[in-house]
């Protein structure tokens, strides 16, 4: 998908690499695992819990130029949502390219309906676009 996806968790490469041995789920794992067992990457994303020297679960998608198109934080308990991930990012790759529109919560992918130059006159009929 023209993107580098890397993993950051507070563990050290050692657990990585016993977590990639061990768990069926991350057999299949290509990307790039890093480790931040001091937290420096955790704290610059802000989700660094100093009261247990964890990071929440976050996501984060950066475009080559070092934006922050998206941010996603979710306590330790809440897996993540791989399809809706990827419809963010499919999402934000579209409107790079498609600066006039927006992609509204139900766009999963390019073909399906945009607002088009969203503004103050489209107020409470978002709906009526979307149907129209």
């Amino acid at each position: 998908m023209g993107c580098d996806i890397v993993t950051v968790s507070t563990d050290t490469q050692f657990v990585h690499l016993a977590w990639k041995k061990s768990e069926k789920e991350l057999a299949a794992v290509t990307y790039s695992m890093a480790a931040d067992p001091t937290g420096k990457v955790s704290k610059a994303f802000g989700v660094y819990d100093e009261a247990t020297g964890l990071a929440l679960r976050g996501t984060f998608v950066i475009n080559p130029e070092g934006v922050l198109l998206n941010s996603e934080v979710n306590f330790y308990n809440m897996g993540r949502n791989i399809d809706e991930l990827m419809r963010k990012f499919k999402a934000n790759v579209y409107m790079g390219r498609k600066t006039n529109e927006v992609c509204p919560s139900k766009w999963k992918d390019e073909g399906d309906k945009t607002l088009v130059n969203p503004g103050a006159k489209m107020v409470g009929k978002v709906h009526e676009a979307l149907a129209g």
